[in-house]
């Protein structure tokens, strides 16, 4: 094994901001939504809005760097070991067989995690905020002509926004529980919080075709 700095320091800001983001958006989000009652109406829908433009902020701050540092990379999708990776998560791991895929600083993310992640970032996550920021000025919107959306009924902009909700929380869910199938049921916590991971080595790994190239250091 070896000791490998995996995770850079905005990546692992990145991630826990925006998890505790997306956690209060539901927590607040919910609220508004009438399922039950906690900080009350005002306060939950003030909080949700303030919340909800810290994301955005957080997101285009997260853009922004994986352009500049060449970490978009590590999302390209590629079938090279897809299938034994699904493979691995269904049955293999409960077997205790070997991980079919080798993680490092330049390649980070397996097969599988590679299109969950780019499907995560392109679809649901434009789809929540995007129908947000429509809810959140349905009618100020309108009546400034900025944007004409009266065509849009305001129920169908909300199932859109409440059904991402349900999805982001379902992808919280199965993600916290994929952490525990690292090395050790908290391995890929630690590596989130100190950056550092325990890396098998094995210099007869084959280079995947998609392998992360041209790489900034940094």
């Amino acid at each position: 094994m070896k000791r490998e700095y995996v995770y850079k320091g905005f990546e692992r800001f990145w991630h826990w901001s925006q998890a505790g983001l997306i956690i209060f958006l539901a927590f607040t989000g919910f609220e508004v939504h009438g399922s039950f009652r906690v900080l009350g109406f005002e306060h939950a829908a003030r909080f949700h809005r303030v919340a909800s433009w810290m994301l955005i902020g957080l997101i285009i701050f997260a853009i922004f760097w994986h352009l500049v540092t060449g970490e978009w990379r590590q999302y390209i999708p590629t079938t090279h070991k897809l299938a034994d990776q699904i493979r691995f998560y269904t049955r293999g791991m409960f077997r205790g067989e070997p991980h079919p895929t080798k993680k490092s600083g330049l390649q980070k993310l397996n097969p599988l995690q590679r299109l969950v992640y780019l499907g995560f970032k392109l679809v649901l996550i434009p789809l929540t905020v995007l129908s947000g920021i429509v809810y959140m000025f349905h009618k100020s919107l309108d009546k400034n002509d900025i944007v004409v959306i009266s065509d849009i009924p305001l129920g169908t902009v909300a199932f859109w926004h409440t059904l991402g909700a349900f999805l982001l929380m379902a992808f919280l869910v199965v993600h916290v529980y994929m952490t525990t199938t690292g090395r050790t049921p908290t391995s890929n916590i630690e590596a989130m919080i100190t950056g550092y991971e325990e890396l098998e080595e094995d210099e007869d790994e084959p280079v995947d075709e998609a392998k992360v190239d041209g790489q900034v250091d940094r």
